[in-house]
């Protein structure tokens, strides 16, 4: 077992126009790339060719009908839009009203950190140009919600071998998608996808789930996206699309997001997991957990008893340390031994009080930093100040 296979990451960005808050949202993002792009050109530029995307293929075995998809669905149309393929072999394009960026494929997760980070340099710059450019001023978020019911993703892809069975994957998989904000979550201050309830949660993106499995990834989302677009030889690989993490800016958690989810991905593959925890009701738990920043939240599992947040990533993390040890032993590679030592470690922190990991985890960083505004100067929850830091 390793930490190592091919994954990428992809981060739409939030996009307003200062003093003009009705400005058209595509226009701007294709003022952004375009003007990127522009300042980057060279003689030739590979374009990106979209013959062999399949965007409504289902990982259940079927395909969905192109007259009944959702418009946001069909990423295998060539419809004018900003799109560039850059030097480092990262895609820098318009997607629905947002830019994103999409990095490189690597094989391992502290390139994926890199390489998401050359990701932050390069829309930092882009949205600078196109400040001058075009005269008006450009801001750019990595974040995943405006907080008035709209939220934009951050997707993870990991190479899966085919043969593993699809049903498998869902049901060892969910469990720990649920349970891992506590880890990678970016926090929100907000609770409900139009933030009517004024309090501070560990997600951004947990509230906008709301089935298990599904291909949606703009409506009805899932905890578990079955897009089947492998990339890759088919009959050998999947990519899965993994559509319910947060935009973080720690390192520490890009790192561990990728790291942890490649460990599991491999136990899955090998049928490592006999008995994972069985939640009674998925999409309520991914809510409870992320409302719940003391980690106490204990959510119902299918054979009556309860688990936290903690507990079940517990459970994925001793099956973990246990598989390496039987695979490896002592051999094992030096990147997957760091991420499991570092998976132990922000766990038992994260256990004695969550305040420990505030240099190191995006939504416990947060916390503190809006706690000290809060204590400061007497504010609630609801004070549109704490709003602005929380968006800043």
């Amino acid at each position: 077992m390793t930490v190592r296979r091919v994954v990428g990451l992809e981060t739409e960005f939030g996009i307003s126009v200062l003093g003009n808050p009705t400005a058209n949202a595509m226009t701007s993002s294709s003022q952004v790339v375009n003007a990127y792009a522009a300042a980057h050109s060279r003689q030739r530029r590979p374009r990106w060719d979209f013959e062999e995307e399949n965007p409504l293929r289902d990982a259940r075995g079927f395909d969905l009908a192109r007259d009944v998809a959702d418009p946001t669905l069909l990423t295998d149309e060539e419809v004018g839009l900003a799109n560039v393929v850059l030097t480092n072999g990262a895609r820098l394009y318009v997607d629905h009203a947002h830019p994103e960026y999409s990095t490189p494929e690597v094989t391992d997760p502290r390139a994926a950190v890199v390489w998401d980070k050359a990701g932050d340099l390069v829309i930092t710059e882009a949205g600078e140009l196109a400040s001058a450019s075009y005269g008006v001023p450009l801001v750019l978020y990595k974040n995943n919600t405006d907080g008035k019911g709209a939220s934009y993703g951050t997707h993870e892809n990991y190479l899966m071998n085919r043969t593993t069975p699809f049903d498998r994957i869902v049901a060892q998989l969910t469990p720990f998608f649920v349970s891992r904000p506590v880890i990678t979550g970016a926090g929100r201050l907000g609770v409900g996808q139009e933030t009517r309830t004024h309090a501070y949660q560990i997600s951004q993106r947990a509230d906008f789930f709301e089935v298990e499995v599904g291909l949606e990834t703009t409506l009805k989302r899932p905890i578990i996206n079955t897009r089947d677009e492998p990339h890759a030889d088919a009959d050998r690989y999947r990519r899965l699309h993994v559509i319910v993490g947060d935009a973080n800016l720690s390192e520490v958690a890009t790192y561990l997001k990728v790291g942890m989810t490649s460990l599991v991905l491999a136990m899955i593959e090998d049928g490592w997991l006999d008995e994972p925890p069985v939640l009674a009701d998925p999409v309520e738990a991914m809510h409870q957990v992320s409302h719940d920043p003391t980690l106490q939240m204990a959510v119902p599992m299918a054979d009556g008893s309860k688990m936290t947040a903690l507990d079940i990533q517990r459970y994925y993390c001793d099956q973990a340390h246990a598989y390496s040890e039987r695979s490896y032993g002592s051999d094992v590679d030096a990147m997957t031994a760091d991420v499991l030592s570092r998976w132990s470690d922000v766990l038992d922190r994260l256990a004695r009080d969550p305040m420990l990991l505030a240099g190191e985890l995006d939504w416990v960083a947060k916390l503190a930093l809006l706690e000290g505004y809060r204590q400061r100067d007497g504010l609630d929850w609801s004070s549109p100040k704490l709003a602005l830091i929380d968006l800043q």
